[in-house]
């Protein structure tokens, strides 16, 4: 994903910074616990089809 884009983009709930997971292709945001899909390249971030983050995932994050 383009890094200039990245920085543009901010979660939908509280306007804050979301981070690139590579691995699964998805917009975190840590603040919220949740994640955004990356479809064919492009972020979807509507909070419908975001997916919320396990204890695990943001245990290992923080």
């Amino acid at each position: 994903m383009d890094k200039k884009l990245l920085s543009l983009l901010v979660c939908p709930l509280c306007k804050g910074q979301v981070h690139l997971e590579r691995e699964r292709q998805e917009l975190v945001c840590r603040a919220d616990g949740i994640a955004f899909p990356i479809d064919d390249g492009i972020p979807v971030m509507l909070v419908e089809r975001a997916r919320k983050l396990s204890v695990e995932e943001k245990l290992d994050k923080a």
